[in-house]
């Protein structure tokens, strides 16, 4: 016995060929339940594993996916969101066996380097998330010829067909404002995202589809940070000082709101109504006063973008996989 068991080993264990062994441990077809046991109860009492690379050249797999966050690290280790979309990602990936490869992206210089790898037959297949319109990482994603799906609707024109998984911004953004309307708030400001952000853009308009004669003064642009959000809401209370509700793009904004509110003397929800979106429990359950807010299933959506990949790389018989839109719902706490 040599200190790692060879395939050799398992085969003489079982007492079977190297290639019904081969043809087991790789997922093949054609052996029998009783040999397929055999073979099993070998690799368990020796302590096989397969050698990654050898059996790479069998399967033409590499056993690996590239997790691509097309935001910088400081981003990425600062929002809560980012940590359930990777959680749920990486569990639903270890489920399948396969190994997360996760990269980030720091600039527009990455994304050429970022093309090559995937081009460079490192990774099976590829999730990518929080896309932007500005840049091409979408475009050189869907045209690197690795089965891919990305989170979030990606850039009109950039995708080439790639399948995703999103909520229903829009949606939710409108339950958000039809619920402030019916509290009876009539000055209902609006703290977006970053307008080269589907998700910003969606919620935006699911604002301005209850809200079709909004004052324009009544939006500022943040940037999904807590301190844009606070920045946002110092601005608009100095250009609309009668406001009454404000409804921020994530949880994170309307956290910052608060805080400017605290610090400027008015209540909430006495004097200003306060609604956040995507329900990130650290953040929408631990402000003061607790956040109402839009609930998605961010680890959720991190799953389902790994099951639509396995049926593009075991089923591609079957085409193009459909997107998916997942619901949203309005979470009503003490601050509207």
């Amino acid at each position: 016995m040599t200190s790692r068991p060879t395939l050799e080993e398992v085969a003489a264990r079982a007492g079977v060929s190297r290639a019904t062994v081969s043809r087991v441990v790789n997922g093949g077809s054609g052996v029998r339940q009783p040999l397929i046991d055999k073979v099993r109860k070998a690799v368990d009492e020796l302590g096989y594993v397969p050698n990654r690379a050898a059996r790479s050249l069998v399967t033409q797999r590499t056993g690996a996916v590239a997790v691509i966050i097309a935001e910088p690290e400081f981003r990425v280790f600062s929002d809560p969101f980012f940590e359930r979309q990777v959680r749920g990602i990486s569990r639903e990936l270890t489920a399948n066996d396969l190994q997360l490869v996760l990269l980030w992206v720091e600039g527009e210089s990455d994304h050429d380097r970022i093309a090559r790898y995937l081009s460079g037959g490192h990774v099976d297949g590829a999730l990518a998330f929080s896309l932007h319109s500005d840049d091409r990482l979408a475009h050189l994603i869907a045209h690197s010829r690795v089965p891919s799906v990305f989170g979030g609707r990606p850039p009109a024109g950039s995708s080439s067909g790639v399948p995703y998984v999103d909520c229903d911004n829009r949606g939710g953004a409108r339950a958000v404002v039809s619920h402030l309307v019916s509290a009876g708030r009539r000055r209902i400001a609006h703290i977006a995202g970053p307008p080269d952000q589907t998700s910003a853009v969606d919620r935006a308009a699911g604002y301005r589809d209850v809200l079709i004669d909004a004052d324009p003064a009544l939006v500022q642009l943040g940037d999904f940070t807590e301190e844009s959000g606070a920045r946002a809401m110092r601005t608009l209370l100095d250009r609309c000082p009668g406001l009454d509700a404000v409804f921020a793009a994530n949880d994170l904004m309307a956290r910052g709101a608060l805080r400017t509110l605290l610090e400027r003397g008015l209540r909430v929800p006495e004097d200003v109504s306060v609604v956040g979106f995507d329900d990130m429990e650290d953040v929408a359950s631990g402000a003061s006063p607790a956040l109402t807010t839009v609930r998605q299933d961010i680890e959720g959506m991190g799953r389902l973008m790994v099951r639509l990949l396995m049926r593009l790389l075991h089923h591609p018989e079957q085409g193009r996989a459909d997107s998916v839109i997942t619901p949203t719902v309005l979470v009503q706490r003490q601050s509207s």
